[in-house]
């Protein structure tokens, strides 16, 4: 029971006197982390910008692409209409039916 209290001791000694200079490595080590870990707000803020202003010159580059031009379309359809109408009335005069005609053949 000795040899064991007497192991212990040893070692909560041992441990008391190295813990010091491995609490100071390690609080060196945690800045020295802590340095390269850094954000600097103010560069990355400028790099988001920069990357929006980027953004923003595609989107209207993309929006100048893609522009409908609503008042040629709706002359288009206009033009595409009245020659639908002209079509309809073409077919109407072909197919129409002389009634007086039918009537005095069947008769």
């Amino acid at each position: 029971m000795k040899r064991i209290a007497l192991s212990l001791l040893t070692s909560v000694i041992a441990i008391t006197a190295v813990s010091p200079a491995f609490a100071a490595n390690f609080d060196q080590l945690r800045r020295e982390n802590l340095e390269k870990d850094a954000i600097n707000i103010e560069e990355i803020s400028q790099e988001n910008l920069e990357k929006s202003d980027r953004f923003d010159q595609l989107r209207r580059e993309n929006l100048d692409k893609d522009a409908v031009d609503f008042d040629t379309l709706r002359q288009e359809n206009l033009e595409k209409s009245d020659r639908f109408d002209q079509l309809r009335r073409e077919n109407l005069d072909k197919d129409a039916v002389n009634l007086d005609q039918i009537t005095s053949e069947d008769f």
